[in-house]
């Protein structure tokens, strides 16, 4: 299937249920954004090389190469382009796998088309920059350029997929305040808290194993997280 230009950007589905990307085109479409479905996962992979898609909608359960492998081998390329994962298996496990790969969202069969557009918007607005935004954001040894989307670990700059960048200057435009699992789902993913506080825990997770003893992020037992120097510094 031909790839659609749209003025909202390239959405590539891949999904080897036929009906199901069927409905999903069709909703995207009718929301604005192009489609372009491929059913398999290395076909995938390719037309991700190939047409650099906005977002990529992915079934974990593709035929061959399944959908966490494609997401393995986009961030070992570092590809970043921002991935929401459909799946028919209810697992917290497959959930975790697919965050620590670097997924943006997670997303679980059968869903609402309406929620699923819903949440490649959130998705792709987290992946823009932000047009007013000030020049950087520091707290200890990390500085988060709002523009550009980069962050920096003293001099090294470190690699952060939407979500985590979103999640990281969130905190850090706040030092010190605490913060719910529950209200970070809300603020940083944009919907309410359906995906689990498991979420925000593997995404803290991993900003902590990327940015190293810089991290600034504190845990709050029982509560929820904050961004604090004292934490960047211990």
């Amino acid at each position: 299937m031909p790839s659609d230009a749209s003025a909202r950007g390239l959405i590539l589905v891949v999904e080897d249920d036929h009906a199901i990307a069927d409905v999903i085109r069709m909703n995207l479409a009718s929301a604005g954004y192009g489609v372009h479905i491929e059913h398999d996962g290395a076909a995938g992979l390719d037309a991700i090389r190939r047409l650099k898609p906005a977002a990529v909608i992915l079934d974990v359960g593709l035929p061959g190469l399944d959908g966490v492998e494609v997401c393995r081998l986009m961030r070992a390329n570092h590809d970043w382009t921002p991935v929401l994962f459909v799946t028919a298996r209810d697992d917290e496990v497959d959930r975790i796998v697919g965050l620590e790969l670097g997924a943006d969202d997670y997303v679980t069969k059968p869903f609402s088309p309406r929620e699923l557009v819903a949440r490649v918007g959130s998705v792709l607005r987290r992946s823009q920059g932000i047009a007013d935004a000030p020049p950087a954001l520091t707290l200890g040894s990390v500085r988060v350029d709002l523009g550009e989307r980069r962050v920096f670990a003293g001099d090294l700059e470190v690699a952060l997929t939407a979500t985590e960048f979103d999640l990281l200057a969130f905190l850090i435009r706040r030092p010190g305040r605490v913060f719910s699992r529950e209200h970070l789902i809300s603020e940083v993913w944009g919907y309410s808290a359906l995906a689990g506080n498991r979420t925000v825990d593997v995404h803290v997770a991993q900003l902590r194993a990327k940015l190293g003893a810089a991290s600034p992020i504190r845990t709050v037992r029982g509560f929820g997280y904050a961004a604090d120097e004292r934490t960047a510094a211990r």
